[in-house]
């Protein structure tokens, strides 16, 4: 049945890339230790992608979902381990809560399926090897900015965890 399932939520993942293309994906800054996300916010990060900030960021981007989107962060973070701050800002994406389910991640941790605990993300299942889960949890604080679209509070944030 799991198998099933996953494989209907990668085809509605798919369909809706085709439906509702969406050409915005990151923005590489010139930081070391803090990525910033805005979730479904697009227009929060386009303003973002324009400012001084940027400089103190080591990428600006959204957070798709509860699933492929973690998992990519988490790969992310495997894979640069300069990485020490996620701050999450925007709106959280209604029907998806990627931003619920990572906060609940590094708070509860998933169980033996994958499955991130405590989240009210309808499909919260991970790919990631546990390895991989465990190293994200310890290495990576995640900042909850969950809906600010205040680019002046985003931006001291950034600078605050610079210095």
């Amino acid at each position: 049945m799991m198998g099933l399932k996953k494989k209907l939520d990668y085809f509605a993942g798919e369909a809706c890339k085709i439906l509702f293309p969406i050409n915005i994906d990151s923005f590489k800054g010139c930081g070391s230790s803090i990525s910033l996300c805005t979730l479904s916010s697009i227009d929060l990060l386009l303003k973002i992608s324009k400012l001084p900030i940027m400089d103190n960021l080591i990428i600006a981007g959204r957070l798709y979902s509860e699933n492929k989107g973690i998992d990519q962060l988490i790969s992310y973070c495997v894979n640069d381990h300069r990485l020490k701050y996620v701050i999450l800002c925007g709106k959280d994406t209604r029907g998806h809560y990627p931003g619920d389910a990572l906060i609940k991640l590094t708070q509860h941790g998933v169980d033996a399926d994958g499955k991130i605990l405590g989240t009210i993300a309808p499909s919260p299942f991970l790919c990631s090897h546990k390895d991989d889960i465990d190293i994200f949890k310890k290495q990576v604080s995640i900042i909850d900015m969950r809906g600010c679209l205040d680019v002046d509070k985003i931006s001291e944030m950034v600078y605050m965890l610079s210095s």
